[in-house]
């Protein structure tokens, strides 16, 4: 029979045994400290958050020593890599984009975070792995929907679902049990290496709403900055030099970050649905996805068939439906992606891009095998003269 997902605290104080284990998502945010603090609170005696690195602010330190400070144990969990490689690249190749507004991001992270939290509670024997989503964050059913189909056997859910607690009520509570959280927050923010994503707090309303230039970091605008040529290589779908230099994706991402981001690219706002359809605004920093995302569609454009490409664009929504509603392991998400992987290997080649104070244009689409023409009037003249041949010859004699 099916377990009904955790919903709000009343489940977890009258629900789980508090000898056993449990895992919980850590970000070192205030959701999360405060979950750790109420768990403990009620008795439990072997809480584990797992934090799981994918590049975000957060340093390692600072969710320690909240940690430390509420009496539980902390994993660390380092999955830089298997994102970018797993996660981050599949999204490129698919050119996921929200109904073309802006890349996703932790549509993308959320279902490698379940995995991770799922593979630790097997170790541990948890009972139940608890995050901190609410009802206005799509996290919930991206999470929730990741647990669900990685086919998680014990309990699984937020409390905040049912049972939100007022921030400042949070921040009391922690700052009674001497845990000072880093004050002055304005929004709710979500970090690792493909996106810096801001919303809620001053970002709350749709009709009125400013970004503080100091939230930016990689794509903080110098004026100074100089116009650049830069190159980026793809071998078979996926990313793999930047100026004829061969990097690993997260370094190369990183420095894609630096590099694009000085002249202020990259940055996207827009509105994205909830659960029931009602629209909260979301605003991103991505200068690498920026670049990748329209340079992987320029090197694909040179390499396939166009009726093949307009089927692909009709996929890749579908891929990106999927994985936002929470079904990255589902049956239609890993189908699309097999055609999107067939697209992918024969996606090689290259863009030069001259890059300035916001803006870029191309200046170089280089591929292999490529189906564009680089001399029309040749091509035209040899392309008559073929098509001419039947008809040089003479008519026959009427008869």
């Amino acid at each position: 029979m099916h377990t009904p997902p955790i919903r709000s605290f009343h489940q977890i104080e009258s629900g789980i045994d508090p000898a056993v284990p449990i895992v919980t998502l850590f970000s070192g945010g205030l959701d999360s400290s405060y979950l750790l603090l109420r768990l403990r609170q009620v008795g439990l005696t072997a809480i584990h958050a797992v934090s799981v690195d994918l590049g975000e602010d957060e340093s390692s330190a600072y969710k320690q020593q909240i940690a430390d400070a509420l009496g539980v144990k902390l994993h660390v969990l380092d999955r830089r890599q298997e994102f970018a490689a797993s996660f981050v690249a599949p999204a490129i190749a698919a050119q996921a984009v929200y109904l073309g507004v802006h890349p996703v991001s932790s549509t993308l992270s959320r279902p490698l975070i379940a995995q991770s939290a799922v593979e630790l509670a097997a170790t541990l024997g948890a009972q139940a792995i608890i995050h901190t989503a609410n009802r206005s964050q799509n996290t919930l059913r991206r999470l929730n929907g990741a647990l669900s189909l990685l086919g998680y056997q014990g309990l699984y859910g937020s409390p905040y679902d049912l049972d939100p607690v007022d921030r400042e009520d949070k921040l009391r509570a922690l700052q009674a049990a001497g845990v000072d959280l880093l004050d002055g927050r304005v929004v709710s923010g979500d970090s690792n290496l493909w996106c810096r994503e801001f919303e809620s707090g001053i970002l709350d309303d749709p009709e009125e709403h400013a970004v503080p230039d100091s939230m930016y970091r990689w794509s903080a605008l110098d004026t100074q900055a100089a116009p650049r040529s830069l190159t980026v290589s793809f071998e078979a779908g996926r990313p793999v030099a930047v100026d004829g230099e061969r990097l690993p994706l997260v370094e190369l991402i990183a420095g894609l970050n630096d590099n694009v981001g000085q002249y202020g690219l990259g940055r996207y706002s827009g509105l994205e649905h909830l659960d029931h359809g009602e629209k909260v605004l979301e605003i991103r920093e991505m200068p690498a996805a920026w670049l990748l995302l329209g340079s992987y569609r320029h090197v694909e454009t040179a390499c396939l068939d166009a009726e093949l490409m307009r089927e692909k664009q009709h996929l890749e929504q579908i891929w990106v439906r999927e994985a936002l509603e929470g079904r990255w392991f589902g049956e239609l998400r890993l189908a699309a992606q097999q055609f999107i992987d067939a697209c992918a290997g024969q996606t090689t080649g290259s863009v030069t891009w001259q890059l300035h104070v916001g803006g870029g244009e191309t200046r170089a689409i280089v591929a292999p095998r490529p189906r564009y023409l680089r001399d029309r009037e040749r091509w035209e003249a040899q392309s008559i003269a073929l098509e001419a041949a039947p008809y040089s010859a003479p008519l026959p004699p009427l008869v």
